[in-house]
């Protein structure tokens, strides 16, 4: 991977932590309507469940300025969000997540199976949620320390282009210049002349101004690499006590055993990379993220059941019904509150939010085991899309589809625009097929606009510089024979 590359990855990181924190609004000056208005950016319809989302998150914002008995007792408003695929039951979810700036976990209640099985069982979820919690929060305390480690890492990368003087250099000059004579009218005199170390900090000054305008990004340098110990083919014990636990045994015995570093001949651009990371790592006090990510996690923790209803309705067949009435048992404690381990230490489940969805065609929720449906005290019916609903999906957003394809098509220094009748022609061919054949509500948008631009993105990059105009003309032209012909738009749209 080349250095341009890497330096690209490195700033859509910065810049994804950066977009998150301005998104996090600070919700104890948000009402529910202007969390819905927040919403409304990225979700169209669905005014029903915004209004129950926006609520449930305000409830658990509120709770935090409780006292502290009382807040104990305020149980998590878990709901369940009932509705057809490409609705958006996830989108939802995952914005008011967030929306709220905390840790966000979506999982599909069918890869579960009962304690004993194989299969992963529900305990993974919440650790996998630390691990997201973590990752955020260290992502957060990075951002924060970037400055502080970029001048840091200039200042090393430095000392490698212009050496600290040895001490007998240091102690044969004394921080003293040459002496100099000068013959003038008053006879000869003797003065000092520039001291070593002033020229060293000038020139040391010129070499810090051309680093940072990135003229010595292709110089080569030595740099000094921390690998962390080899454990491979060691015996470590597996299974035991649940998933996750073999991972942070691994890790564990990766830090107490003693570190080798490796000279590496890099660029600098690359070096500065290495280092930076270097440097936010000594930075960075990982008690403290572990610790905020513990709490983030049990108090403001988002798990996003999704396909619930597969793990509901009666037990089929005989035996165990370990991935049905099973994984439900063991969903129970968990959405009740329990205390789950994981490689950070304990985290209990009280208080995490929970939000189950499913489309619920054959089951229903009064399907699931009654305990558990007692855990999901608030229920959200999610309204099937329209015609009038996919035009909006495509141009309304601020991630709007078509402001998507716009985005990529203007990297190759082209332009596209789309007519009013040409959005309209693309939103009721995806109707009708979403009415011919299976459902997949917006979702079915993303596969026609594929189809529909299939050529215009292949020629592109050969094309050059041109415009391209989408209107019902041009919809009707590529999409026609296969919108019409049932049995080739089933394998294609």
């Amino acid at each position: 991977m080349t250095s341009k590359v890497l330096e690209h990855q490195d700033k859509a990181i910065s810049t994804t932590v950066e977009d998150e924190s301005k998104d996090s609004m600070w919700l104890d000056e948000l009402t529910p309507r202007q969390i819905v208005t927040e919403l409304d950016k990225y979700i169209v319809g669905q005014d029903d469940a915004k209004k129950s989302v926006a609520i449930v998150l305000l409830i658990r914002w509120r709770r935090q300025r409780v006292e502290d008995e009382m807040r104990q007792e305020i149980a998590p408003s878990n709901l369940i969000l009932i509705g057809t695929t490409g609705v958006g039951k996830t989108e939802i979810a995952r914005r008011l997540a967030r929306l709220a700036g905390a840790p966000f976990l979506k999982v599909e209640a069918s890869k579960f199976t009962e304690v004993g099985y194989v299969g992963r069982d529900v305990e993974s979820m919440i650790r996998d949620l630390v691990d997201i919690s973590v990752n955020l929060v260290r992502a957060n305390r990075e951002y924060e320390m970037q400055e502080v480690a970029e001048k840091r890492v200039d200042d090393r990368i430095l000392d490698l282009l212009l050496p600290a003087m040895s001490p007998d250099q240091t102690e044969e000059t004394n921080g003293e210049g040459p002496h100099i004579f000068v013959a003038g009218p008053a006879g000869v005199s003797e003065e000092e002349g520039e001291g070593i170390q002033d020229r060293r900090n000038r020139t040391r000054e010129k070499l810090r101004k051309l680093l940072i305008d990135g003229k010595l990004d292709e110089r080569e340098i030595e740099v000094e690499v921390s690998q962390s110990a080899n454990i491979e083919g060691m015996m470590i014990p597996m299974g035991g006590a649940g998933d996750g636990l073999d991972h942070g045994f691994t890790e564990m015995l990766q830090d107490m055993l003693p570190k080798r570093t490796k000279s590496r001949v890099v660029t600098v651009a690359e070096a500065r990379r290495i280092l930076i990371q270097d440097e936010l790592d000594k930075l960075v006090d990982m008690d403290e993220v572990v610790n905020e990510a513990l709490y983030r996690a049990e108090e403001m923790g988002i798990v996003f059941l999704d396909e619930i209803d597969k793990v509901a309705g009666t037990r089929s067949g005989q035996g165990p019904d370990v991935s049905r009435e099973g994984v439900q048992r063991d969903l129970l404690p968990i959405v009740e509150g329990s205390t789950v381990t994981t490689k950070y230490g304990l985290v209990r489940t009280d208080h995490m939010l929970f939000i189950a969805a499913g489309a619920f065609h054959v089951a229903k929720p009064s399907d699931l085991i009654p305990e558990l449906q007692g855990r999901f005290p608030i229920r959200v019916e999610l309204k099937t899309l329209v015609e009038k609903d996919f035009v909006r999906i495509l141009k309304e957003p601020k991630n709007a589809l078509l402001e998507q394809y716009r985005a990529m098509i203007n990297t190759e220094g082209s332009s596209i625009e789309f007519s009013d009748d040409g959005v309209a022609e693309i939103a009721h061919i995806a109707m009708q097929l979403n009415e011919r054949m299976e459902n997949i509500g917006a979702r079915r948008l993303q596969t026609v606009m594929t189809t529909l631009l299939e050529d215009v993105l292949f020629k592109l990059p050969e094309a050059g510089t041109e415009s391209i105009f989408v209107d019902k003309a041009f919809v009707q032209e590529r999409l026609e024979k296969v919108a019409t012909n049932e049995d080739l738009s089933r394998y294609i749209l």
